[in-house]
């Protein structure tokens, strides 16, 4: 999974939209496949038009604050990309960073509300919620 750092470079890099959206499609085909048996009604993220997947492993090294660290995947190639970048900003860290951490930063950093669809943006809405309810849960 590419570091949310580098991803961050790589999009000021790009020029134009255009570029940035083949370049989020290419992210996608990176993401790691999630085997059919996880793609479950539990784990689908509800709010997205396209069908996503997410599911996650809790390292419980530190019983107070473990860290998490999530997977995802989904049947639509730029939504893909989408779900590789939010694993690249939350999955890996503890529960409370999780949190803690401001989505509205992560999407603009990288420019994404502004240059996707209404319903892709609130898809990748859904994706973060759903993501920071399941890090409040193993945070509880």
């Amino acid at each position: 999974m590419i570091a949310y750092e580098k991803l961050v470079e790589d999009f000021e890099f790009l020029d134009d939209w255009e570029d940035k959206y083949r370049y989020v499609i290419e992210i996608g085909r990176d993401l790691e496949d999630m085997p059919e048996s996880d793609k479950t009604d539990e784990n689908k993220v509800q709010g997205c038009v396209s069908q996503v997947w997410l599911t996650y492993e809790v390292d419980k090294a530190d019983p107070e604050d473990p860290v998490i660290r999530f997977k995802g995947d989904s049947d639509a190639h730029i939504v893909r990309g989408l779900v590789a970048i939010m694993l690249s900003a939350y999955s890996g860290k503890r529960a409370s960073e999780i949190v803690k951490l401001d989505e509205n930063d992560v999407f603009s950093r990288l420019g994404l509300i502004e240059n996707l669809t209404p319903q892709r943006a609130n898809g990748l809405r859904a994706m973060v919620k759903r993501i920071k309810q399941e890090a409040a849960k193993v945070a509880a």
